[in-house]
Order: C-alpha cells, then sequence, then structure tokens
C-alpha cells in the first residue's frame, strides 16, 4: 500500500484463523518442570546442569523490574533501529523501480532481497556456535557486521546513481542492483540473529518479553528513517514545496547521500557498543552454552522434528498466502495509476505514532500465556482488509484529475493504511512474543531464529510469487491503437505515444 507496506513483511510476521484449538493444543508453552524434562532426553549431562543452575541462579530467582534493565532496554531499541535501517532503504527502491517503469517481473526478481531474513537460518547456528569468549558471543558478530555494513553503505554510495540508471540516461540494472542490496540484507539479517541471541542474556527471563516491543519499535523507527523520511526529502516536488523557498530539480538529499551518512553512523554507534557495552558473563556461560557448529546444527534439525514445532512452521508458511497480493502490489500499483511515491510516503508520516503506540498496547493482551490468541482474532480483519485494498486501486483512476487526486481520497488511504497497521502489528508483536517465550536460552539465536525466519520466509515467497504473476495475469486493452501490445509498461508507453502522434497528425492536416 504506501511504502511502509509493501516490503516490511520481510521482517514482520503475522496470520492463521480457524486453527485456534488444535494450536494451543499442540503449540501450548509447557510447565517449566515439563520444559526442562523435555530438554534433558535431548541434551547431555552438562546441558541438564546449565538449566539447572539457571533454575538456583539468584537472577532467576529474584524478580526485576524492567527500570532495573533500562539501559539494556534501550541499547537493543537503538540496535534494532539500525536494523530497520537497511530494511527500509531497500523497500524504497521498488517504488523508485516502479517510477522508472520496470516490469513486474522485475520486481519479482528485486523481492528476493528480502529473503536473507527468511533464510538466515542457514548461518544461525554458526553465530551461535563460533565467537571470542574474551570479547562476547553476541559482539563477536554484532561489531564486525555493523562495520561491514557502515563501510558497505559508503561504498554503495558510490555506486547507486550508477545501477539505479541515473547516469546518462541508462536503465536500471536490476541483476546488479538486487545482488547488491541481498548482500546489504544478508549483513542486516546477520545482525539481527545477533541482537535476537544477546537478547536473552541482556535482559532476565521476567523481561525478556521487551525484546519483541524493542524489536517492532526499533524497527519501525529504523524503518521509517530509511523508507519514508528518505522518500520525502528525496523528491524535488516534495521539498520545493514544503521545504524549499526556491525551487530546485532535486531533493534535499540523495540516495547516495543517505547511504554515506547511514553508513558514518554505524561506524560510530559500533565503536561505542564495542567498547562500552559488556556482556553479562555470568549468565552467558550457563544459559547458552553449546558444543560446536556440528552439535548445534543436530539440536536444530531436532527441534525442527518436534511434532508441535513442524505443525506451526506449515502453518506459518501458508498462512500469509491471503496477502500476499495485496502486501506486495498495491503499493506498486498506486506509484503506476499516477500516485506520487513522496504522497504515499507522506501519508505514512501520521501513521508513524500509531506504529510506535501499537506495539506497547498490544504487548499488554500478548504478555499472557496464549500471545497467539491475538494472532488468530486479527486474522479475518487482516483478510478483509486485502480486499479493500483491491477496491481502492480499482477506484483509484476513477478520481484522478489533472491536479492529481482530491483531498478526500489521501483520508481514505490513510484510513485504509491505519487499519492495515492495527491488524499488523496485532499479528506481529503477538508472534515475536510467542517465539520469545517458548524460546530455548541453550541455543537462544538459534531457536528465535529458526522461528522469526519461518515466519519471514511465509511472507517472502508467496509476495514473490504474486509479482511474479501481475504481467502475465493482467489484460490491458490499448484504446485507439488496436494493432499495440499493451502486455508490459514499456509496450503500453510506445502505444500511448503511437496515439499521440496520430492525434497530432490528425489534427495537423485536419
Amino acid at each position: 500500500m504506501s511504502p511502509t507496506i509493501s516490503y516490511k513483511d520481510s521482517s514482520r510476521q503475522r496470520r492463521p484463523g480457524s486453527y485456534q484449538q488444535s494450536m494451543d493444543m499442540e503449540i501450548k508453552p509447557p510447565p517449566p518442570a515439563l520444559y526442562m524434562d523435555n530438554h534433558t532426553e535431548r541434551l547431555g549431562e552438562d546441558d541438564t546442569e546449565a538449566l539447572l543452575q539457571e533454575l538456583n541462579s539468584p537472577s532467576y530467582m529474584v524478580p526485576r523490574g524492567y527500570r532495573a534493565e533500562l539501559g539494556s532496554i534501550l541499547l537493543l531499541l537503538f540496535l534494532y533501529v539500525l536494523q530497520g535501517i537497511p530494511l527500509g532503504l531497500a523497500g524504497s527502491i521498488p517504488l523508485i523501480l516502479q517510477s522508472k517503469n520496470v516490469s513486474y517481473k522485475d520486481q519479482a526478481f528485486f523481492s528476493f532481497v528480502f529473503w536473507p531474513f527468511s533464510l538466515k537460518l542457514l548461518w544461525a547456528p554458526l553465530v551461535d556456535a563460533v565467537y571470542f569468549k574474551s570479547f562476547g558471543r553476541r559482539k563477536s558478530w554484532l561489531v564486525p557486521t555493523q562495520y561491514i555494513l557502515g563501510f558497505f553503505m559508503m561504498y554503495l554510495s558510490t555506486q547507486v546513481d550508477f545501477l539505479l540508471g541515473d547516469v546518462e540516461g541508462k536503465s536500471p540494472d536490476v541483476v546488479a542492483l538486487t545482488m547488491t542490496f541481498f548482500l546489504f540484507e544478508f549483513l542486516a539479517a546477520t545482525q539481527d540473529i545477533a541482537v535476537d541471541g544477546w537478547a536473552l542474556t541482556m535482559l532476565s527471563r521476567e523481561n525478556v518479553g521487551y525484546a519483541s516491543t524493542c524489536n517492532s519499535v526499533g524497527q519501525t523507527a529504523g524503518y521509517f528513517l530509511g523508507n519514508v523520511l528518505f522518500l520525502a526529502l528525496e523528491s524535488a516536488s516534495f521539498c520545493n514545496k514544503y521545504l524549499r523557498f526556491e525551487p530546485q530539480p532535486k531533493g534535499i538529499v540523495t540516495l547516495s547521500d543517505f547511504l554515506f551518512f547511514w553508513g558514518a553512523v554505524f561506524l560510530i554507534t559500533t565503536t561505542l557498543v564495542a567498547l562500552l557495552k559488556k556482556e553479562n558473563k555470568e549468565v552467558t556461560p550457563s544459559k547458552e552454552e553449546t558444543k560446536g557448529i556440528t552439535d548445534t546444527y543436530k539440536l536444530l534439525f531436532s527441534i525442527v522434528r518436534m511434532p508441535a514445532v513442524l505443525t506451526f512452521c506449515i502453518l506459518i508458511l501458508t498462512a500469509k498466502v491471503g496477502f500476499s497480493a495485496a502486501d506486495a502490489v498495491t503499493g506498486l500499483k498506486l506509484v503506476e495509476e499516477g500516485v506520487p511515491k513522496e504522497h504515499l510516503a507522506l501519508l505514512a508520516v501520521p501513521i508513524v505514532p500509531l506504529q510506535i503506540i501499537l506495539p506497547l498496547i498490544i504487548s499488554k493482551y500478548t504478555a499472557g500465556p496464549q500471545p497467539l490468541n491475538t494472532f488468530y482474532k486479527a486474522m479475518p480483519f487482516r483478510l478483509l482488509i486485502g480486499l479493500e485494498f483491491a477496491l481502492l486501486v480499482w477506484w483509484t483512476p476513477k478520481v484522478q484529475h489533472e491536479g492529481g487526486f482530491p483531498i478526500y481520497y489521501y483520508i481514505v488511504v490513510l484510513l485504509s493504511y491505519a487499519l492495515h497497521q492495527i491488524t499488523l502489528y496485532s499479528m506481529y508483536v503477538a508472534i515475536m512474543a510467542f517465539n520469545a517465550k517458548v524460546s530455548d536460552p541453550l541455543i537462544g539465536g538459534t531457536y528465535m531464529t529458526l522461528l522469526n525466519t519461518v515466519s519471514n520466509l511465509g511472507g517472502n515467497w508467496p509476495a514473490t510469487v504474486a509479482l511474479w504473476l501481475v504481467d502475465p495475469l493482467t489484460v490491458k486493452e490499448c484504446i485507439g491503437a488496436q494493432e499495440q501490445s499493451c502486455g508490459t509498461t514499456a509496450a503500453a508507453e510506445v502505444s500511448l505515444e503511437s496515439v499521440m502522434m496520430s492525434k497530432y497528425y490528425n489534427n495537423g492536416f485536419s
């Protein structure tokens, strides 16, 4: 729908509906004693001793309020904000490409950029098992990954104009763009593994639920900065209308400027985290002790084979099919119908307070023993909003006039977007809370990443398929140019030019 809808699903989860009773029976978190016994059967004596040590530790027995860990909560929030920047920037590229009239098959190919968040399970055990103990288990991956991200963004700032075809009138190089931003998102996904795992030891067990709130609020803020704010400041028309006294041909910032700035921010803040934040070494050995990469992968596959986990994965992989076309195509279709991409970005601004407040409100309902109940209840409403998006796309060209679109049209879009966000965050916070609640701290990063990435994959593969099918399933009629083919955007433009030339000559010789 708006820039914050199309690809946020790469890092956001949501869905299923009528399977509530069976899901509650199969995936309900077991009591602590049963939870320990089940893992005792699968793990060795050393891991059992670690669990017993955790149960008898003072940090486990003495409750700690969130104020006692406010510094750690704020750090997690900031790390998730940084994670949202690459997601937001990658989410803005499809809208830029759409304004350059690329095909939907190219859009589908570029959508693979968001798959690293669905494939990070492949290297999550490596992040869990290989580290420098003296430096810190999570910092061993977080710090170098964010340094690479910073330098990569600075280098990309020198190449992005060429890749987008802004130099000498060249067309966008979609293949090179996809490969470049795939690597970009791969690094962001690796950072996410480290942060997700660190959250389980940085916060005490009674406060670990705040990790999902930090995730949703932080990613929302970062996505807003990298997507909505960037698209607005990059637009010459928006800047000339609202921020300048004299019109200029370009916006206040360019994509290369934006990349360079955030690259510098990544480098500076990563240095501060490396020097000033220490990992909790008292709890790290007992809560996250593993035997190596091979054992971690074996344990991972044993988790996947568990009936409850397998059922949950199958449901999440298929639950988002009903949302795929609406989420992936709506925003692009609105741009195709003439809605300026910067106006869509601007409409997201009044929604930002809602996006920040919603996780805080919804977390009160997902903090109990059955967080997925919120997920189930939001499912039918989310499906209905998808139908409303289809009607919105159909209605858009009917209200367009020479000056653009009337104010009431943007109000309808804004209300539709607000309702979408309510259902989206209800499902997202619920699934994140469930994942955090059932994740085993013995393999914290891998366990939580398994559940999160399955949810991401369940949103990414339907979106890619939906984009790929847009062109072959779209029927376009060339009015006034019956012999022309309008199967693609480029062909439609050629047909339009021929119609205009025909009218020009007919008027000239009549």
